[in-house]
């Protein structure tokens, strides 16, 4: 099983002063130690969130050292939490009550500690109790040539209570002026089989964090201060969760559960930035961002995974596979970017108003759905470009032989001429053997307005007549019979 380390930021730099002695012959003085790092949260007066990082602040850069320990202690000295820099198994973490295909609790991969310049930032395995007082230690050399932390006086501080059980209102702030720091957190306090609507309200900022809702949490929404300004991201992706790093892991530690795919969907349940696998599901007013680089393996930002999900003014950035949906699902006005499949799914998901952007050369689309079940369909949406990418280097879709009775639609769509003329594509099979593929087209426009020229598109694609246009404009049609934007 691959294994990973934390972050780590450049090593800060060590002056040593030299002064004059008293006497004739000089001397070397003894190098003045560093001033302590800033430590929060600290005292007992103003208490902190069950989901608050541990965060050391420094005055310069650091690195962490190669082994060492940082543990959190309940005031009576009970060891809560221990993270170890020498010891991979505190790289993982269970998120959400996550049960596998199973009903085994499934661990992350995660970065317990994060270095950004001169502040290490500490997020813990486990949520802490409400109104309680804790203290932190910390070894010599875990922030490396810093000293460490070992009376229990120095790092203390206190929880306050959360909010009342069953309530349908929570906020959530990094910096601590809601009910929790950390979307997970307001997630996790949701009760299991939940039957109420609740809403989690989240304050402007970055939120550094996987975060995953459980089938067993229904009838949620999350709710930021508007795309841009509530942002959660983390660089999540198959290397650290998916395929790649959970081939060597027991089935029952690993399998997806709700999978609607069964053998493709063994693992890649795991990658996304934020995964949903309940239903009722909306989120509204915010950007979910996956930082995996580009070249850094398929990085869900957004996978839904439900019925009846709603993402309304919302943006959702990646590279490869950007936003997955499957379950019906209605997007409006909302932004997507990626490069490489950024669309995919297996439907039936109903995007309006919204724009699509190719960060470089690929596909907007892979959409999975059986035959004759619903795919995809996108109206009144613009298909748009990086200026790095080319013209003509871009396809609407794509499908390989598995799923050649896919669907996607894209009617009074804007695209630029990155679009290439073929529009579609087939992988490992041609149109003689697609007569189910319902890759469709009504409307399409450049930029400037006019009509794009559709003669050279795939010949098994379809331009809809005005009557069909009209009727998939309908989400009802798709979605059967739901439609989101009636009450």
């Amino acid at each position: 099983m691959r294994l990973f380390r934390p972050l780590v930021a450049l090593a800060g730099v060590l002056t040593v002063l030299l002064v004059p002695a008293v006497s004739h012959q000089a001397a070397a003085a003894t190098p003045a130690a560093p001033p302590a790092p800033d430590l929060q949260p600290r005292g007992l007066a103003d208490p902190v969130c069950v989901d608050t990082a541990l965060r050391l602040t420094f005055d310069g850069p650091v690195r962490l050292g190669d082994s060492g320990q940082l543990q959190v202690h309940h005031a009576d000295g009970t060891l809560v939490d221990n993270v170890d820099l020498a010891d991979p198994g505190t790289y993982q973490r269970s998120i959400g009550g996550a049960l596998t295909d199973y009903g085994e609790v499934h661990r992350w991969f995660y970065e317990p500690v994060v270095v950004d310049g001169g502040t290490v930032s500490v997020h813990l395995h486990y949520v802490l109790d409400p109104g309680q007082e804790y203290y932190v230690t910390m070894d010599e050399g875990f922030v490396r040539g810093r000293e460490g932390i070992e009376d229990a006086d120095t790092w203390r501080f206190r929880t306050r209570e959360g909010p009342e059980p069953g309530a349908s209102e929570l906020t959530v702030d990094q910096a601590g002026g809601g009910d929790f720091c950390t979307v997970q957190g307001a997630v996790d306090f949701v009760p299991e089989d939940n039957t109420e609507d609740v809403r989690v309200d989240v304050a402007p900022g970055m939120y550094r964090e996987i975060v995953y809702v459980p089938q067993t949490k229904p009838h949620l929404t999350v709710a930021g201060g508007g795309a841009g300004r509530t942002v959660i991201g983390y660089p999540n992706n198959s290397v650290l969760n998916g395929d790649a790093a959970m081939s060597d892991v027991p089935a029952r530690q690993s399998y997806c559960p709700r999978r609607v795919l069964p053998q493709p969907d063994r693992f890649n349940c795991w990658r996304a930035a934020f995964g949903v696998d309940a239903d009722d599901f909306r989120l509204e007013d915010l950007t979910v961002h996956n930082l995996t680089p580009d070249g850094g393996s398929q990085a869900e930002a957004f996978r839904g995974n439900g019925d009846r999900h709603v993402l309304a003014r919302v943006a959702v950035l990646s590279h490869q596979d950007s936003l997955r949906l499957q379950g019906r699902a209605f997007v409006t006005d909302s932004y997507v970017e990626g490069d490489v499949d950024f669309v995919w799914g297996t439907g039936g998901v109903f995007v309006q108003d919204s724009e699509l952007r190719s960060l470089d050369v690929g596909y907007v689309t892979q959409i999975r759905n059986a035959p004759d079940g619903p795919g995809n369909v996108f109206v009144n949406t613009r298909l748009t470009r990086a200026p790095s990418v080319p013209d003509g280097s871009v396809l609407l879709g794509r499908i390989d032989d598995r799923f050649l009775g896919s669907q996607v639609a894209f009617i009074d769509s804007v695209m630029d001429t990155h679009v290439a003329p073929v529009g579609w594509g087939l992988t490992g099979a041609d149109c003689a053997t697609a007569e189910g593929l319902r890759f469709w087209e009504h409307g399409s426009t450049d930029l400037a307005g006019a009509p794009v020229d559709v003669g050279e598109r795939l010949p098994c694609s379809r331009q809809l007549d005005a009557a069909e246009a009209e009727r998939w404009r309908d989400p009802a049609t798709l979605l059967d019979g739901w439609d989101p934007r009636r009450p």
